[in-house]
């Protein structure tokens, strides 16, 4: 999957597609031990989950998404308009690897498209489990939200690549280097947890007029039942420099 026919797309997918990517969130771990667990450091109380201007939370979604058309347009009936761009733009360029100083992230990025059903492709779990850049989103620096997905840890090798994500604070920066041999510097702007009933799938997905970045892996309590985390952290981050990497 070269992704280069990717390259200049903004995100602009039907909320049903979009809100399968919470699927992908709620089931990026599974399930560990209670008696085992560190928990994973949460976003202060103050980073409050808000929406967007009229967009009702959306609940997480089950079925298998349509994929991606070869030129997606909007949906009038649910897609946010194209606003005009702000700020520092890059050209597109494959992003290759991360780092979080804030939080020691140091991670060789993956690229993840979609499975045959129609579903989500999840980064593997491994010993150093990295994370994934979603290729249906825009690379990081161009116009859009760029989507970078991680794991929190795992029953068998422990914590995962974005397994301290909640830590991160306003002003934290966020690296992205990419194979133009640019690096795209990003301010976190705040961070945020949602429980999965209520997650506000056009502010984490929607159309910016700036270039964005979401990181997004999953935390809050460990429901044992159903093997899995009941929050999605995000992460809000905007680009603030370009450089050579």
């Amino acid at each position: 999957m070269s992704g280069t026919e990717q390259h200049g797309r903004r995100l602009r997918r039907p909320v049903a597609t979009l809100a399968a990517l919470l699927v992908l969130a709620g089931a990026l771990t599974l399930g560990v031990a209670l008696h085992a667990q560190r928990w994973a450091p949460r976003p202060p109380a103050s980073a409050a989950p808000t929406t967007a201007a009229g967009a009702a939370p959306q609940a997480a979604s089950t079925a298998a998404p349509a994929p991606p058309s070869a030129d997606p347009s909007p949906d009038p009936g649910g897609q946010q308009a194209a606003p005009a761009p702000q700020g520092l733009l890059l050209p597109a360029a494959h992003p290759t690897h991360l780092e979080i100083p804030a939080i020691g992230v140091s991670s060789d990025l993956l690229e993840l498209g979609l499975r045959p059903d129609d579903t989500v492709e999840v980064p593997p779990l491994a010993a150093d489990s990295q994370a994934g850049w979603f290729r249906y989103s825009p690379t990081p620096g161009e116009l859009g939200p760029a989507v970078l997905l991680g794991h929190v840890d795992s029953a068998e090798y422990g914590p995962g690549v974005f397994f301290d994500l909640g830590a991160l604070r306003a002003g934290d920066q966020v690296t992205v280097n990419r194979d133009d041999g640019t690096a795209a510097v990003f301010a976190v702007d705040r961070v945020a947890s949602y429980p999965k009933d209520q997650f506000p799938t056009l502010e984490v997905y929607g159309n910016t007029d700036h270039a964005a970045l979401r990181l997004i892996t999953c935390g809050g309590a460990f429901d044992s039942t159903t093997r899995s985390y009941r929050d999605n952290i995000v992460v809000y981050a905007s680009l603030v420099a370009g450089h050579p990497a």
